[in-house]
């Protein structure tokens, strides 16, 4: 969508063209979030506008081109949470597009890789075939754990002391799902719930390439390494995403990560909401503890009955809101939040596709992860823990424009690398630290695809405080907070403002900082307006 939709204006835009600046509801913040929670006000009758700070909408999915012809899709260089009902209500997939379902490489050293095909290595090629029972039966242990934690992802959190037969209900369902698979299977659910994911590897598999697999997509985003106690949890909460009904699957949409943040805001726009960019909200109105609008950064005020921030927690509480009006107590527990982030993300701008020595062309369209062993993720980790980065990083590596040729000039192509672990607070900071990553990470890659370093033609390392600065994330963190056991559920981001609802009437929290968390799913913005319709039907 242009600035010359009907939908949507600009910060050029006169205040005039707002006299009447009343809403049934604000939305601040113009990521996937912020817009599927307008999506589903307005479609109830709502009348909505969503204010972005950027010039484009879409959050972590805003591209940028970092070098002349080249582009970065943005944080997320694949989708594996996005949730069905979030894809109905946005339509999608209205108009026929596929998206690619990608294979996983856990790349060896020695060009002897092992691939996983289908929701989470359904099937994996280049393992045997006793390995492959070992992690089918892992596989489906770990699947059927998510499960049941699924259900409380899927809606929003029970208050304590105000359980509801709604809460009774998903409760009954979960000890049912144990019940039915028989005793041994609930004292395993018990026994692993707060295991970590090294422990839970060893359990099964003998080799290394699946174990360091396992190890960094449990991690991936956390700052926990794969022996810290509770690690297995960030396994489980991959393992809730589905893609086209694959548990565990990734995919990126056809035509590329590019088009999924204008496929947001088309639904957005076609919901009849009202789409502002490049204008900063610098204030939440409120008084006697009641939210009523916002101010603008041009001066303008616009009043609505419900205020929706989608932005991070902190940034919402700290920096718009009078913190008079929240109480000492919140204040502290907010700005406790842990919030750091520890992933760096590189995009290569490069004259040719690289190839990975045993790497099939087919599969160059897939994830490429290296991560050899679970020693490898945990010496990756432990550097971190004193604010330094490993010389020998883990890494997750995608090829953008084979998925969407428009993001290089012909003949040319992109690389995205995350790699682990980047502390946000680098001893000695990032000013000097980021050439010395950026040099580690490229030797690094090469060792994997010989010759990449001489088609190199232009880099972008963003570093989480990179991060915090271009996406306006706190911390640099892309989860908007830790995605740790104290603050999930009832303790997203606080106790005091878990249910989407805050200790200011009308104020409700609808970013990944929120429940369930983050990834590119859409339900914290889904199930933030389904409870504001239902406070306010």
């Amino acid at each position: 969508m242009t600035s010359s939709d009907p939908a949507r204006t600009s910060a050029s835009t006169s205040p005039a063209s707002f006299e009447a600046p009343n809403f049934d509801a604000i939305v601040i913040g113009g990521g996937h979030n912020g817009l599927t929670a307008a999506t589903l006000l307005a479609q109830n009758g709502r009348k909505v506008i969503v204010l972005e700070a950027a010039e484009s909408t879409g959050g972590a999915m805003r591209g940028f081109e970092f070098h002349p012809g080249y582009c970065s899709a943005g944080l997320a260089h694949i989708v594996n949470r996005l949730d069905p009902d979030v894809a109905k209500l946005l339509k999608l997939d209205s108009k026929g597009r596929r998206a690619e379902t990608l294979p996983t490489v856990a790349l060896s050293p020695d060009g002897k890789h092992a691939v996983l095909r289908g929701g989470y290595g359904e099937t994996i090629d280049g393992i045997s075939q006793v390995e492959m029972k070992a992690f089918a039966a892992m596989r489906k242990k770990l699947v059927f754990q998510a499960g049941i934690l699924k259900r409380f992802l899927k809606r929003r959190p029970p208050e304590i002391g105000k359980v509801g037969m709604s809460d009774l209900s998903t409760f009954a369902g979960a000890g049912f799902s144990l019940i039915t698979k028989g005793r041994e299977e609930g004292r395993d659910f018990l026994r692993m719930l707060l295991m970590n994911v090294a422990d839970v590897a060893d359990e099964y598999l003998s080799d290394d390439r699946l174990k360091g697999l396992v190890a960094f997509d449990a991690t991936l985003g956390i700052h926990l390494g794969p022996r810290s106690p509770t690690s297995l949890l960030g396994l489980y909460y991959r393992l809730t995403g589905e893609t086209d009904g694959a548990t565990g699957a990734q995919h990126v949409p056809q035509g590329g990560m590019a088009t999924l943040a204008p496929a947001f805001e088309n639904a957005a726009a076609a919901a009849g909401v009202t789409i502002r960019t490049g204008v900063h909200v610098t204030r939440i109105v409120a008084d006697r503890g009641a939210a009523t609008g916002v101010i603008l950064s041009t001066g303008e005020q616009l009043n609505a009955s419900a205020i929706v921030s989608a932005i991070h927690p902190q940034a919402t509480f700290l920096s718009l809101c009078d913190t008079a009006e929240l109480g000492t107590g919140f204040v502290r527990s907010i700005s406790n939040v842990r919030s750091k982030g520890n992933v760096a993300k590189l995009d290569l701008a490069l004259e040719r596709p690289p190839t990975f020595t045993g790497v099939s062309s087919a599969d160059h369209r897939g994830r490429l992860v290296i991560a050899r062993s679970i020693a490898h993720v945990e010496d990756a980790f432990n550097p971190a823990k004193y604010g330094e980065f490993s010389t020998d990083p883990v890494l997750e590596i995608t090829l953008p424009s084979l998925a969407n040729p428009d993001l290089a000039p012909s003949g040319g192509a992109t690389l995205s690398a995350l790699a682990e672990f980047a502390p946000y607070d680098l001893k000695g900071g990032w000013e000097s630290g980021k050439p010395a990553f950026e040099a580690i990470i490229l030797e690094t890659l090469e060792r994997y695809a010989p010759g990449l370093s001489k088609s190199v033609v232009a880099s972008n390392l963003m570093t989480p405080a990179d991060m915090e600065t271009q996406y306006n994330l706190p911390g640099g963190h892309w989860h908007h907070g830790e995605l740790q056991a104290d603050q999930l559920l009832i303790n997203r981001p606080v106790n005091a403002a878990a249910g989407y609802a805050t200790p200011l009437s009308g104020l409700y929290l609808a970013s990944a900082g929120s429940h369930p968390g983050g990834g590119i799913s859409g339900l914290p913005g889904l199930l933030a307006a389904r409870h504001i319709l239902s406070e306010r039907p």
